[in-house]
Order: C-alpha cells, then sequence, then structure tokens
C-alpha cells in the first residue's frame, strides 16, 4: 500500500487557507463578542476550528496552542491569560505563521500589551524549531545522502539544544481541530510530545473531530478527506484513550456537539472538548489518609483501576489524596485527615496495587498498626498500580 501523503496534503491545503478562506474548512464556533473585537477582521473570518478551548484557561497561565494556524484561538487566548500570562503558538504551514505575525502588533496594540508569539513546528515534534533547520539547510543544501545524514544529526542536536519548546514549561496546551492532521505513524508521539511539554499539574484542552465509527481504509486513502479534517478523525473512545496511554489522568469531556458536523458513509462527525492533567507520575506514600466517594453512583473505577464504593472509607497513597483535592476530582469524595499527621519524610510507602478500605482507627491515632491482614479489603480489589506508584 502507498503510504498517504497526509502532511503534505494538509500543507498544501492550509497554505492555500491562509490567504483565502476554505470553505470546506470551516465549522459553525460561537466565541466571545467582546473577545473578537480586539483581533484584526481576517483574522476573524478565518477560522477552520471546531470548538474553543480557550474559555477554559486562567489568568496569568503560560499556553501552547498547536495547530494555531492564523492566530485566532491565540489572540482570544491572550485575552483571558492577560498581560501576566503568555501565548505560544505552533503551525507548521509558514504561510499561516506569516499571517499571524502580521497580525500580532495589531492585536498587541489594541490590547496594551504583547503577550503572543508564533513559532515554526509540528505537534509531534515540538523540539525541533523549523525555522533554525530551514535556515542551516538554506546554508548547507542537502545534495548527497551524507548530507542527508548531516541534517538528521542537526536535527538532533538542534532539539537537544535549542528546543523549540521546552521540557516541563506549559501551563496549558490547547489546540482546535488539528490533531486529526497527524499523520498516524505520528500521532501517539504527538500526545507525548504534549505530556513532555507541561508543568506537573499541567493540563490539556483540546477541540477536535471524532467519528463515532472506525473509518474505513479507503476513506483514510482520501488526501482530500483528510485535509478536510475528516478521515484522519479518531473515534469518541480511542481519541480519550489516546491521552491515557500518554499518562494523563482526570480526562474528561468538557463539551461534546448534539448534532453531527458531517456524516460521510453513515459515519457521524462532530467536535469534541476534552480537558486532561499531568501530574499523577512518581512515588507512593502512606500517611493514613482516607477518602470517601460521595455518590451518586454505586461504584466508581478509577485510571489506576482502583474500584470505589459509595460511602466507603478508602486507603490511598499521599499523591493520589492531594489529586483528589483538585478539579475535577473534589466535588467528588469526602476527606479524612489523620488525627496526627505523618511527615512526609517519615512515610512509609504505601501499596497502591490493591484497593482497601481504611479502618477509622488508623487516622484517629498513628500508633495502632493495622496489618494487611487485618485491614479490609474491597471485594473488587484491583491491581491497579505496579511497583508501588500510581504511574
Amino acid at each position: 500500500m502507498t503510504p498517504i501523503p497526509v502532511e503534505f496534503a494538509v500543507r498544501k491545503r492550509y497554505a492555500i487557507g491562509a490567504g483565502r478562506l476554505e470553505e470546506g474548512l470551516t465549522r459553525p464556533v460561537e466565541y466571545a463578542p467582546q473577545l473578537l473585537q480586539a483581533l484584526p477582521a481576517e483574522v476573524v473570518a478565518l477560522d477552520y476550528g471546531c470548538g474553543d478551548p480557550s474559555q477554559y484557561l486562567q489568568a496569568g497561565e503560560t499556553v501552547l496552542d498547536l495547530g494555531c494556524g492564523g492566530g485566532k484561538q491565540c489572540f482570544l487566548a491572550a485575552q483571558i491569560v492577560g498581560s501576566s500570562g503568555k501565548v505560544v503558538g505552533i503551525d507548521m504551514t509558514g504561510e499561516m505563521i506569516s499571517r499571524a505575525r502580521q497580525s500580532a502588533p495589531v492585536v498587541a496594540d489594541r490590547l496594551g500589551y504583547a503577550n503572543v508569539e508564533f513559532r515554526k513546528g509540528r505537534m509531534q515534534d515540538l523540539a525541533l524549531d523549523l525555522e533554525a533547520l530551514d535556515a542551516e539547510l538554506l546554508a548547507h543544501p542537502i545534495s548527497s545522502t551524507d548530507a542527508f545524514l548531516a541534517a538528521e544529526s542537526l536535527a538532533a542536536s538542534l532539539r537537544v539544544k535549542h528546543p523549540l519548546i521546552a521540557s516541563d514549561s506549559i501551563d496549558a496546551v490547547i489546540s482546535n481541530c488539528a490533531l486529526n492532521l497527524v499523520e498516524p505513524l505520528s500521532r501517539r508521539t504527538a500526545f507525548h510530545e504534549m505530556f513532555r511539554v507541561l508543568k506537573k499539574g499541567g493540563r490539556v484542552v483540546i477541540s477536535d473531530l471524532v467519528s463515532d465509527e472506525e473509518i474505513p481504509v479507503e476513506m483514510q486513502e482520501d488526501p482530500e478527506l483528510w485535509s478536510g479534517c475528516v478521515s484522519g478523525a479518531m473515534t469518541e473512545w480511542s481519541f480519550l484513550e489516546a491521552f491515557a496511554e500518554a499518562g494523563f489522568y482526570g480526562i474528561r469531556i468538557l463539551h461534546r456537539e448534539e448534532q453531527p458536523w458531517r456524516i460521510v458513509q453513515g459515519i457521524e462527525f462532530r467536535a469534541l472538548t476534552i480537558e486532561a492533567f499531568k501530574g499523577k507520575q512518581g512515588p507512593c506514600y502512606e500517611r493514613n489518609q482516607a477518602i470517601i466517594y460521595r455518590g451518586p453512583f454505586k461504584e466508581v473505577l478509577d485510571d489506576d483501576g482502583h474500584r470505589m464504593e459509595r460511602g466507603h472509607r478508602y486507603a490511598v497513597c499521599d499523591k493520589t489524596y492531594q489529586l483528589y483535592q483538585k478539579s475535577p476530582y473534589r466535588d467528588c469524595f469526602e476527606f479524612i485527615d489523620p488525627v496526627v499527621d505523618i511527615p512526609l519524610e517519615d512515610a512509609r510507602p504505601f501499596d497502591c496495587t490493591r484497593t482497601a478500605w481504611r479502618d477509622p482507627r488508623e487516622t484517629k491515632e498513628v500508633k495502632i498498626e493495622i496489618s494487611s491482614e487485618d485491614s479490609p479489603v474491597s471485594p473488587s480489589n484491583n491491581s491497579g498500580c505496579e511497583g508501588g506508584t500510581c504511574c
């Protein structure tokens, strides 16, 4: 089977779309009218998104927009994060980057501050600065196999010494209908790249088109459908699972379009906006803390395989205890601190491979020891974490 020229088709179509509106790529999206006033008219009109992830951002955050196009989401985000925040837009199409950079000074003048910049790169390779690579290749064109190998070595060096986006540097990653344009073999890497650049405690808010059925091969081999955000769409369930596989937690659907945007060969394509967090990685420690699932369901299963029934006290490690007090979990649980605090430096390792009820005596006085044989274990015990960690 001949490989699909996915990236070529996407570059070509969006290069044209940077100069004039491509009707086949547009979807009706409602944005906050007061935020649109600061944008040039041509930026407002040039909209290839399917949602508005910027509305979920917070003041002061450092934001990365993947597949930023003409910069519309970046300019909306700039107003939400404010002058104390920062927005970086990434796009692989030079024409889109040029259009966005032309608009940036206009927006900055209207806002009274400049907090947006645009960089050329690919979301599946956020360490490689394509403009820096372009400059090097212009000076040293590829004319032989040796030159090609030297270019590969140069790209590897740029990723390490001058990364486009550094690891652990971003508070929130957003994207508006761009992930479905990534070629299939690189898509897994794109999710891991989002995870890499986020700070611990950071999150992604992604709007993308998804399908309700698997897409047949003949549709996947159609460059027109792929560049049109159709045949590259993931199914609703595989889209969320991709974030879990990359190490994210707290994955939830923020918005799902009721009506499909398009129906092709009986397959429905609609916009989905999801949120997911980074930060559950690390060791697990025992500090005699307990949580109680409030309901309304009889029981829930968390991302680490721990099944918890409504109303029972469950033993959790300190890391899980802290995570569940934050969004999106905090309204789901009651939190029980031990009477005598155990400093983290004095805490023992916690075995996160088991799901156990917490005996009330364990939280009342730290001197009372409850052995694993005596401590009641949930009838639906699961092994979710390995090696005593929830990562």
